[in-house]
């Protein structure tokens, strides 16, 4: 079995891979300061919930946007006498990067590009809903050729309430109508037919650098608050950076 970690900076997700498919997947809090003791209770744990142990895990990958915890997590797995790989340059991908400074892309969004041009085989475009929410476009040779990174939804939400007196923290919730006849409904309308509008513009700008004919997967913990409300999402995939981990390793497990 195969361990795949995404750790973003804000949650981590966690899934257990039996061959290509996914036998459990778990989500939690990031905590950058959580050492590798700490992390093997968590997971450990999870793991055992789901009826599995850590015996049955074979090899590892982590893609980490977080410095210190992508070191802990190879250390607890190494511990554990398994094989553990951390995207970086050192992996082979398959997939040509065509940026200025290919250190700087984050592995999070390579790996959604390597899943969503394995998936697609052409063109296209992944939409990326979390601490940021990031774009990331693949040409229909397979070359990862950039992005766009916009806010956050769960941050620009916190950072409205904070800076407001009398905005409220609001539940996304589907608007009853754009015009919200309360505070709360203009502000789920503001955000959730915001962040809509905010993707549809990005990708049809994006999509005709790419080519029309690019498809936009999009994913993240918030794809599905957001994504339904879009027109140009055409399909909605949660587990795709763990699709992309299980493809990353399979390209190095040799």
């Amino acid at each position: 079995m195969l361990l795949a970690v995404d750790v973003g900076n804000t949650q981590t997700h966690i899934g257990a891979f039996d061959g290509a498919d996914l036998a459990a997947d778990w989500r939690l809090s990031t905590k950058p300061d959580s050492t590798a003791d700490e992390l093997s209770l968590v997971v450990s744990g999870l793991i055992g919930m789901s009826g599995l142990s850590l015996d049955d895990v074979d090899g590892s990958i982590v893609a980490t946007v977080v410095p210190e915890l992508g070191s802990a997590y190879l250390q607890l797995f190494e511990r554990g006498g398994l094989a553990a790989m951390e995207v970086g340059p050192q992996l082979k991908t398959g997939m040509p990067i065509r940026v200025d400074n290919p250190h700087e892309l984050g592995a999070d969004r390579l790996v959604n590009a390597v899943a969503a041009f394995d998936h697609v085989g052409g063109a296209c475009v992944t939409v990326d809903f979390g601490t940021s929410t990031n774009f990331d476009a693949v040409s229909a040779e397979g070359e990862y050729l950039g992005g766009a990174i916009g806010p956050g939804l769960e941050i620009s939400i916190e950072a409205l309430s904070e800076r407001t007196a009398k905005l409220p923290r609001i539940d996304l919730a589907e608007p009853p109508s754009a015009i919200g006849r309360n505070t709360q409904a203009a502000m789920q309308s503001g955000f959730v037919y915001g962040f809509a509008a905010l993707v549809d513009g990005l990708a049809h700008r994006v999509g005709s650098e790419v080519g029309d004919d690019a498809r936009l997967i999009a994913t993240g913990g918030l794809a599905g608050a957001i994504a339904p409300y879009c027109e140009t999402v055409d399909e909605i995939d949660p587990l795709l950076t763990l699709k992309g981990l299980r493809i990353i390793h399979e390209l190095n497990a040799d």
